[in-house]
């Protein structure tokens, strides 16, 4: 009994021993990765995730198969949980979820089964500026009437951008948003602006607008009322920034805590754990896709912007993020309703 437990300790070893000799390209031949989407299918999420993924299998080393897969819920809460804790760990899985994602256990948001400081971050295909915009038919036309006026907006969950970002403006600027949480994805808060169901959107990517409701803009169906980034977009200089309207430091600091994530754009991550050199491999795969001139030109017709940021880079961004004082970061998470 004991000769026959032996030899099967020392077949696993030597598997074990030669899985991990394999190169990059040896292991992912002929294998299938599997691209997770954070959201339901249609939004600004799923658009950039499933062109990533028709482009990226050539430059993995033994070209895979990248196959996409929807697993919504909760502001991909849902899908950041799965991968942390149950997706395989040998480089097979991605994802790509709400940019927010990072920060929720530095501020203790209810419901995160994860550290954003251990993810592996692979890159994002962007480096947004998002906006919150109101209906045509909601009386709203500039930021500063929504210090009189009460403005209802969709939400998809406590860590997505269209939650927090109107709790936080509201907190520090005293707006009156009332976000109604629960949509699937932004293609379903557009849908119910659309039906009266809500007033307006906020927290929503420049990019996808501009990608997935062009005719919006032109026919003058949303007013945009303010960018909420670092830095004002180059396509909307007249549009108010938030950063600019924070009236003291402490309002500046917590503004930077929450709108540093838009560098983050439209992130794409792997669980903890990948052996380091598939790591390299799928950073260096996003990024050669990020240049591939069929990829672009295909980002070009479809109107999404392409402002590539490296895996490594997004790791450095989330590091610094958790180094953020701690009375800043708590009364960040206090205004979020994750920290008592």
């Amino acid at each position: 009994m004991k000769l026959k437990t032996f030899a099967m300790t020392a077949i696993a070893l030597v598997a074990a021993s030669t899985a991990q000799a394999q190169t990059p390209a040896e292991f992912y031949k002929g294998k299938n990765v599997d691209m997770y989407i954070g959201y339901s299918v249609g939004g600004g999420y799923d658009v950039y995730g499933r062109l990533v993924a028709r482009f990226m299998g050539k430059h993995i080393p033994g070209n895979p198969t990248v196959v996409v897969k929807n697993m919504e819920g909760a502001g991909s809460m849902r899908l950041a949980n799965w991968i942390y804790n149950v997706g395989p760990k040998d480089g097979t899985v991605m994802g790509t979820v709400a940019r927010g994602i990072a920060f929720d256990t530095l501020f203790g948001m209810p419901g995160a089964q994860f550290d954003g400081n251990k993810y592996t971050w692979i890159g994002s295909a962007n480096d947004e500026v998002s906006v919150c915009v109101a209906w045509h038919t909601s009386g709203v036309t500039k930021f500063e009437q929504l210090m009189e006026k009460e403005m209802i907006v969709g939400g998809t969950g406590g860590s997505a951008d269209t939650d927090q970002f109107p709790k936080v403006i509201n907190a520090v600027l005293g707006t009156k948003m009332k976000v109604v949480a629960g949509y699937p994805g932004g293609n379903d808060i557009n849908l119910a602006m659309e039906r009266g169901e809500v007033s307006g959107r906020c927290g929503w990517s420049w990019s996808s607008v501009k990608s997935t409701q062009a005719a919006w803009l032109k026919d003058k169906k949303i007013n945009v009322l303010v960018q909420l980034s670092l830095a004002k977009h180059e396509d909307i200089p007249e549009i108010p920034l938030i950063m600019d309207l924070a009236k003291t430091e402490e309002q500046k600091q917590i503004f930077k805590l929450i709108f540093a994530r838009q560098v983050l754009g439209r992130p794409f991550l792997a669980p903890p754990g990948v052996p380091v050199d598939r790591v390299a491999a799928l950073r260096q795969a996003f990024m050669d896709t990020m240049k591939d001139p069929e990829f672009l030109a295909e980002a070009d017709k479809m109107k999404l912007e392409i402002t590539a940021v490296s895996g490594q880079e997004l790791q450095k961004i989330v590091q610094e993020a958790y180094e953020t004082p701690k009375d800043v970061v708590k009364k960040t998470g206090d205004i979020l309703g994750a920290m008592k």
